[in-house]
């Protein structure tokens, strides 16, 4: 395979799959991962335990498949759930064994369910594991199973979708403005994984970033907001996030971002990298 490889996951809607679109403009081929395989699907979306969700929501991996194949890339859709372990091993082995390994490992896959929405005192106890499971260890398994093959290659792009709410103080209690502490955390977890990588393999070739999107207009923010009786306003483009993904997974600039915490928006503000989007 003469491209450069990428694995995206929680790529079949929002920001993952403009990523993986975004990477396939810019040359790569990308393997995808999610649980929509097919459009339609009913999942569990439930994001507080006030009230079940399992409208089906828009994307698919094999929308996304057909986007980066127009795009000029290559795909490979595996389908995998970040709260079960033994799925996110075997999304790995899938990769490697078809692809002998990735060049660009997306950390983009989160968990949706009931104590993203919730304040404290209603959030299950069940919920901070099933966080930390999606946002930390199964990032933690992906890149050990893929790092190998990248320092055998001589360097690799390794970057987390992190969020706000994994050092900042909510605006507002969860449901009016503000996130569930169940979030936090797990977005928390995973993101001491890019300094931990910066520190243990920045000298042998790999760069890992944090980017924190913030407010992105996606398919599943949307509905929120929508549930939640407002308006989607001042959220940027899912494009505009996954322009800056191919600027760090491409550009020799990025080398001196690091191991750092990058702001998104800003980013792509200052760069020009979304031109339609001011």
């Amino acid at each position: 395979m003469s491209r450069p490889r990428a694995l995206v996951t929680g790529a079949s809607r929002g920001i993952g799959k403009a990523i993986a679109i975004a990477l396939a403009k810019s040359g790569h081929d990308v393997a995808i991962s999610a649980r929509t395989v097919k459009a339609g699907e009913s999942r569990e979306n439930t994001l507080t335990i006030h009230k079940s969700d399992t409208r089906p929501l828009p994307g698919s991996l094999e929308e996304t498949a057909a986007a980066i194949e127009a795009a000029g890339g290559r795909a490979l859709m595996v389908a995998a759930d970040l709260t079960d372990r033994p799925s996110v091993v075997a999304c790995a082995k899938t990769v490697l064994d078809q692809w002998g390994g990735v060049d660009v490992l997306i950390h983009n896959g989160r968990y949706l369910g009931p104590g993203l929405m919730d304040v404290f005192m209603d959030i299950p106890h069940d919920a901070f594991g099933k966080f930390v499971e999606a946002h930390a260890t199964g990032p933690l398994v992906l890149t050990q199973a893929l790092l190998p093959g990248m320092l055998e290659r001589g360097g690799g792009k390794i970057i987390m979708i992190s969020s706000g709410a994994a050092y900042e103080s909510p605006p507002a209690p969860a449901g009016q403005g503000g996130w569930g502490l169940g979030y936090s955390v797990g977005k928390a977890a995973g993101h001491m994984l890019v300094p931990t990588l910066n520190v243990e393999f920045k000298d042998k070739g790999i760069l890992a970033f944090n980017v924190n999107p913030g407010f992105v207009g996606t398919e599943r923010n949307e509905i929120s907001v929508r549930d939640y009786g407002r308006e989607l306003v001042g959220a940027a483009p899912p494009a505009a996030i996954g322009a800056v993904i191919a600027w760090l997974a491409t550009s020799p600039e990025a080398t001196a971002l690091a191991g750092s915490s990058i702001d998104g928006q800003e980013l792509c503000l200052e760069r020009g990298l979304h031109p339609s989007w001011k």
